[in-house]
């Protein structure tokens, strides 16, 4: 993509400080963590990989290891409440914690980055809905991942369910990225093959949505870029086979470069109407990104700009789109991706999930207001959501 189809402004990157990432990243990061200098951590989880699947084990042998002690905080619900957030600070400051241990996918990473809002600058989790509002910072967090999706052990970004209103808090800060991330692939071999495939198609809704993202820069490209190529390579094997090493590895850097790209140029009406769906219903983050991403870019396409955007990353799907048109090359790009989520099992639309008309006016009113609409291509209006939402049901 040519430099001038860039918009004239700067550009932010934000990641932690220290990254590791492939086989034995766990080991090879217990050093980095022994050099922060501190003495106790809460670790941040939830009930499957702590009593169901005993993964927490591997955390706390690394951690008696180099001298470190530690408290567990398990409560974490796969779509993170304001409850459990409140439940982990006072754990953190009953234990007398020093920093935090976030381990597991998304949900544990973004409930450990409330927790730090809340031990650093008080108050409720509520305070810091919005951007920028973590103005004192975050408590120390080294963030240890096991899936291959989110991307939150390295971002920005923190989202938690208000169950009142039935909508997720988009918590948007750079104070709030953790110090450390480790992606360890022998950590992801548990998943199932739903999950996987969940997991999966939100790390490609991440890097598309970067693409078109109008606060697209040529560092996000070439995170996002690489991302859809080694997702389109890998995310079927890695379903389809959990325990195939290779797979899983490129998976564990597809979605770290995944979420390096939108963590620089932001997101869309994929995160902003599923945060709606996720808080509304308590569905799956990336089974509702899965099935609303052909909708949204299909309603994006309709932009040139758009369009030439898709076209441009159709090749790195698998496509052929030598002599075609740029609106056939972006459809090309849409196929793709149902094709993909077709092939790792996504349900073809929200009915399946339970999402039902009469709810859609509210869905669309919050998600109007939700930040990651700010950053889509085309402006956020409630008939352009509600046209999506109708075509995804």
């Amino acid at each position: 993509m040519a430099t001038n189809a860039y918009k004239h402004m700067a550009c932010s990157y934000f990641i932690p400080t220290i990254n590791i990432i492939g086989e034995g990243a766990l080991e090879e990061g217990a050093s980095h963590i022994q050099r922060l200098g501190y003495k106790k951590a809460l670790i941040v989880t939830g009930k499957t990989l702590h009593g169901e699947l005993g993964l927490t084990k591997r955390i706390i042998e690394m951690l008696d290891g180099i001298g470190i002690d530690h408290a567990i905080f398990d409560g974490v619900q796969p779509n993170p409440t304001i409850e459990n957030v409140d439940q982990g600070h006072i754990a953190y400051e009953e234990a007398g914690c020093d920093f935090i241990v976030s381990f597991g996918g998304g949900s544990n990473h973004d409930c450990a980055k409330g927790i730090g809002a809340v031990g650093a600058g008080g108050g409720s989790i509520k305070d810091y809905e919005g951007i920028n509002k973590c103005e004192k910072g975050i408590l120390p967090i080294v963030s240890i991942n096991t899936t291959s999706g989110t991307g939150a052990e390295a971002t920005q970004f923190s989202i938690i369910t208000d169950p009142d209103r039935r909508t997720k808090m988009v918590i948007v800060d750079h104070r709030a990225t953790p110090a450390v991330s480790i992606n360890d692939p022998e950590l992801m071999e548990y998943m199932p093959p739903e999950l996987t495939a969940a997991t999966g198609m939100d790390a490609l809704t991440h890097a598309i949505e970067a693409v078109v993202s109008k606060m697209a820069n040529p560092i996000s490209d070439c995170t996002a870029f690489q991302a859809i190529n080694m997702i389109f390579k890998s995310l079927p094997t890695a379903v389809e086979n959990g325990n195939d090493r290779e797979a899983r590895t490129a998976m564990t850097y597809a979605q770290f470069l995944a979420a390096c790209a939108f963590n620089s140029a932001g997101l869309g009406f994929v995160h902003g109407m599923a945060h709606q769906l996720g808080g509304f219903y308590d569905l799956p983050h990336g089974i509702c990104n899965a099935v609303l991403l052909p909708r949204v870019e299909a309603y994006n396409a309709e932009e040139e700009s758009v369009a030439e955007r898709l076209a441009g990353i159709a090749k790195y799907m698998g496509k052929d789109v030598e002599g075609l048109s740029t609106r056939e090359a972006a459809d090309k790009a849409l196929e793709a991706i149902n094709e993909l989520s077709e092939r790792v099992g996504i349900p073809s639309g929200l009915a399946e999930l339970g999402v039902k008309e009469e709810d859609l006016p509210a869905l669309v009113d919050n998600a109007m207001k939700d930040p990651c609409c700010s950053f889509n291509p085309r402006p956020p209006t409630p008939e352009g959501l509600m046209s999506i939402f109708k075509a995804s049901m």
